[in-house]
């Protein structure tokens, strides 16, 4: 009798024993499930670019005409992307030529060697500093028309002020910084420091070359990230 107590006992604690065996088995499982899924999760996350902020100096964009003459020239074409002037007909952002600066989106006014638009590149001008323009407002952004560019030409009516008889300096509007959708449809800004060779100082308009572009921009380089 006591055997069969005894054997009966053996096999109860052997059941139990299994039933334990079988309860962490599926812990682990379930844990491992889980640490996989997690680890899957980080592993499908892409890492977002760094914003890129650089300094342009003495971008020539020289203009021939002015003066009530008819203007020509070629642009000097920008991309943001690559930090660098181009010849591309499509694979550019902003373009300078004299006082005026152009975008990659919207018509051309039909002055002589105007380039195409052929993207989606917009702007608008953000009162501030590089440092409080923070975030995109995609509401404000206009292109260049047949009627006028983007960013509005002559004095203080876009980004420079002409100073007129004596000195005859342009000079950037401080606080104005243009906002900019990439023709590939990615965002930057700029802060146009000096119009003229050098970026000096003091720029005498009798003595100092132009028109040499020199300006901070920031770029970023993540789709659908609206902050700089």
């Amino acid at each position: 009798m006591k055997s069969q107590i005894h054997e009966n006992n053996l096999k109860t604690i052997n059941k139990m024993s299994k039933t334990m065996k079988t309860i962490q088995l599926v812990a682990l499982v379930t844990l491992f499930i889980g640490f996989t899924s997690c680890s899957n999760d980080d592993d499908n996350t892409i890492p977002l670019l760094e914003i890129e902020s650089e300094t342009i100096s003495n971008l020539y964009a020289p203009q021939t005409g002015g003066q009530g003459q008819p203007v020509s020239g070629a642009f000097a074409k920008f991309d943001f992307a690559t930090g660098l002037t181009t010849t591309s007909d499509t694979d550019w952002d902003i373009a300078f030529r004299g006082t005026s600066i152009i975008i990659n989106g919207g018509v051309t006014l039909g002055t002589t060697d105007e380039p195409n638009r052929t993207a989606e590149a917009a702007v608008y001008i953000a009162n501030g500093t590089m440092v409080s323009v923070t975030d995109v407002d995609t509401s404000l952004f206009i292109q260049d028309s047949d009627t006028g560019y983007a960013i509005a030409s002559g004095s203080d009516n876009g980004w420079y002020n002409y100073a007129g008889a004596p000195s005859h300096l342009i000079t950037p509007i401080p606080g104005k910084i243009l906002v900019f959708k990439t023709h590939n449809g990615l965002y930057a800004k700029v802060e146009i420091l000096s119009y003229y060779e050098n970026a000096p100082a003091s720029p005498d308009a009798f003595v100092d070359a132009t028109p040499y572009y020199t300006f901070n921009y920031v770029y970023q380089p993540n789709i659908d990230e609206t902050t700089f």
